[in-house]
């Protein structure tokens, strides 16, 4: 989508998040949006840090910008604690439930993690210390303990930041210039590791690359066609177009793709285009 909005804004994840809760959604009848709390909306917007102030900091997100001009979200600033826990709450979970998958799934096994630093030295702990270990039950026990230590060790230096920075409000929070809420040093290293690892050995698997591949050239066909026919979308949809190839009918049609699941994906992609498929 991003490839294919390019020339209207463009696509981004974090910012169609935000789209979607203060546009798209209809649950009032006085405004768009969900009637989120400030705290919400900058936590969604800022969780990974800043958006601006710094030195290589990309153009905001047209949704985003057009947002922060009617309502700042101090987007120089850090998110809320709570904010900075799901981030890294959301890493350390994705981290560790892609190592489940891509032992399952036989992208990689576990002889490839033994130089990955804390994680080849927990698996080879869990094995010594259980002989025989079925092999879901050795997946499943390391994965866990990963997560336990990952977990305290957040824990760990977020206490230790909070007795040296000693904040005393949520907005002195925002304001210390780096995150209250972080791994330790060695920690992070770790997950940079771990990343690495998944990156090469996962994320870019040649069975996962071909996957990927079909996944664009559905989004492509499916903004292509509705682009250009916008009466093929549903008529909720149609009544927010402006004509064919308009930007407006773009963003429409990136906003219908976006909200997608992958099995509703590919059948909206067999309507359009199998022959023997009912519209």
């Amino acid at each position: 989508l991003q490839e294919m909005t390019a020339s209207i804004g463009g696509f981004d994840h974090n910012a169609q998040s935000l789209r979607i809760v203060t546009k798209l959604e209809h649950r009032y009848h006085q405004f768009d949006g969900l009637n989120l709390t400030w705290e919400t909306l900058e936590g969604l917007v800022k969780h990974n840090g800043p958006l601006t102030g710094f030195p290589g900091a990309r153009p905001l997100p047209v949704a985003i910008a057009s947002y922060v001009a009617k309502d700042d979200l101090e987007l120089d600033h850090f998110a809320s604690a709570e904010a900075q826990v799901a981030s890294l709450a959301d890493d350390i979970a994705y981290n560790n439930h892609d190592i489940d998958d891509g032992l399952r799934a036989g992208l990689f096994t576990v002889a490839d993690l033994e130089g990955v630093p804390l994680v080849g030295p927990v698996f080879a702990e869990v094995k010594a210390e259980i002989p025989g270990i079925d092999e879901s039950l050795h997946i499943h026990e390391s994965v866990r303990r990963l997560i336990g230590l990952m977990v305290g060790d957040l824990l760990a230096e977020t206490r230790r930041r909070i007795s040296e920075y000693a904040p005393g409000t949520a907005d002195e929070v925002r304001r210390l210039g780096r995150p209250l809420v972080a791994f330790s040093a060695e920690m992070r290293q770790n997950d940079a590791a771990l990343k690495a690892f998944l990156f090469r050995h996962m994320y870019r698997h040649y069975k996962v690359n071909r996957m990927a591949s079909k996944a664009r050239r559905v989004v492509k066909d499916l903004y292509r066609l509705l682009l250009a026919e916008p009466e093929c979308l549903p008529p909720e949809w149609q009544t927010l177009c402006n004509g064919k190839g308009s930007p407006e009918t773009g963003r429409v049609v990136a906003d219908y793709i976006a909200g997608m699941t992958d099995r509703f994906a590919l059948d909206e992609y067999r309507r359009l285009f199998d022959m023997q498929e009912t519209p």
